[in-house]
């Protein structure tokens, strides 16, 4: 976030004096990206990954701070819950092995978590969902303590004017009653930015938006929620649901939730996202970066208080603006899950990435061919079924969209990603090292939220379903330390 939050209330005077900052920075954004040159730079690649800490009971361990003190690595903070961390990877350039690069930071940083957090009783496990995790791991108490958070909660709660109610179908459905936020620290992450220039970044973005359904349908790796099994990516249902600011009666006319997909294809630049942000979600945090007010003339321009605003409006695909490097756009894509390993996360993102890359130059035929409304549902589907997902797809011959197997649309568009990734200038080895894991995990059919449910039905039949969650995760744990892809991992 651009503005430090140390302060959980708010008054009228706060509101009023931050809204008028939004409009401006968003006319202010608006004739920046407006410039043909805005942004421009060679492509770069950046990343957040989220971990949970187990316990030596394979149990959340509530240890964050802590960690982080013994860590003192600038690159690593806390999340909401007190059993995760985030690691900010050092971005690189997209030319030549930006995926090596990537993966060595990310070992190297877990290696040195893993010394640290041993030393309080705990390590990490890359995963979307601690397959542990229950809903008394969620709590008020659970919640990092810092202002930011506190503020996310009161804020959240006051706006939806009660308690959330969480609504999960899948082979064992799940609905309750939940206050606050904290069903959100559940949820780990891999997300991945995608600098762009802002001439391109229309284009870019739905392309992004196309190539997030069919990424999330094969890197599936979070079905088991609360004790139940639910979506392949449950995160995604798990997020929406736990932090959705609305009231009974906004939906019941429809508000637009704060975590979506979207609202409809960009027309024109990334300035039109802000202006959404603003336009349809309350600020969350209304504090005014007091040391700095951006001259209307200048041409890298902080703007804080929108940066700010846009960091809690959670599309899956999320605009970014950044004041450094003279000022650029980038795309955060954040429906990818954490885990099972680290070629298993650079094999997605890279496949991610490709396919956007791949898509760009044809996206304005593509969209043609799928109303937005089908890009949302499939994107749904793919969360929630995985590999088995049947995706609508656009097509140019006969009448668009029409469905495709999601395993099957993925492996015929390889030769696309590998075009993408040729254009970022991604070295042919690192290219052809990460779709053949990907190709191999389609041949083989095996993605992580496949093999957690294969493996806790196996282990349910002989230990109690609280044991079952317990050993499911160190069996996880124990494959995903080799490094070896989850499509070659064996069953319990």
């Amino acid at each position: 976030m651009s503005i430090a939050i140390t302060r959980d209330t708010f008054t009228a005077d706060d509101h009023a004096r931050f809204a008028g900052r939004l409009a401006a920075q968003v006319a202010h954004l608006s004739r920046l990206c407006a410039r043909p040159d805005f942004g421009d730079g060679p492509p770069s690649i950046g990343a957040e990954l989220e971990l949970p800490l187990v316990g030596t009971d394979w149990r959340p361990r509530p240890c964050n701070l802590a960690v982080l003190k013994a860590l003192g690595d600038p690159r690593a903070t806390v999340e909401i819950a007190r059993f995760n961390l985030e690691l900010n990877l050092s971005p690189v350039l997209a030319a030549g092995q930006p995926f090596t690069a990537l993966g060595e930071e990310i070992d190297a940083l877990i290696s040195r978590l893993g010394t640290v957090a041993a030393a309080e009783g705990a390590r990490v496990v890359p995963i979307g969902i601690l397959p542990s995790v229950l809903e008394s791991d969620l709590m008020h108490d659970a919640m990092t303590d810092l202002p930011r958070y506190r503020a996310l909660e009161r804020a959240v709660t006051s706006m939806r004017d009660g308690r959330a109610h969480i609504r999960i179908q899948g082979e064992e459905p799940l609905a309750l009653e939940y206050d606050g936020v904290m069903l959100e620290g559940a949820n780990t992450s891999l997300q991945i930015h995608l600098r762009v220039p802002a001439s391109r970044f229309a284009d870019m973005y739905n392309a992004a938006q196309l190539a997030t359904v069919v990424a999330v349908a094969i890197s599936g790796n979070s079905p088991v929620f609360l004790d139940h099994l639910l979506w392949d990516e449950t995160r995604i249902a798990v997020f929406k649901q736990s932090v959705d600011a609305r009231s009974a009666n906004e939906l019941a006319w429809h508000r637009p939730a704060r975590v979506a997909f979207g609202h409809g294809w960009v027309r024109r630049s990334a300035a039109e996202l802000f202006a959404d942000a603003v336009r349809l979600h309350q600020p969350i945090f209304p504090v005014c970066d007091e040391e700095h007010v951006d001259h209307p003339d200048d041409p890298t321009p902080r703007l804080a208080e929108l940066r700010l605003h846009q960091g809690t409006v959670w599309r899956w695909n999320r605009a970014i603006y950044d004041c450094h490097a003279g000022g650029h756009l980038r795309i955060e894509f954040r429906a990818l899950p954490g885990g099972p390993t680290t070629p298993d996360m650079l094999a997605n993102a890279a496949f991610l990435l490709g396919l956007t890359m791949g898509l760009a130059d044809e996206i304005d035929s593509l969209i043609h061919g799928l109303p937005f409304a089908y890009a949302e549902a499939s994107f749904y589907r793919a969360a929630r079924d995985g590999m088995n997902a049947v995706l609508l797809w656009p097509t140019a011959q006969g009448v668009s969209p029409q469905e495709r197997s999601a395993r099957e649309l993925a492996s015929s568009l390889l030769p696309t990603v590998e075009r993408g990734l040729t254009i970022l200038g991604v070295d042919q080895e690192e290219r052809s090292r990460c779709l053949q894991l990907i190709a191999d995990r389609l041949m083989v059919g095996q993605t992580g939220a496949q093999w957690q449910r294969a493996a806790l039905h196996r282990l349910r039949r002989t230990l109690t379903r609280q044991d079952a969650l317990g050993q499911l995760v160190a069996e996880y744990a124990a494959r995903s330390d080799t490094q070896a892809p989850v499509n070659t991992w064996s069953p319990v």
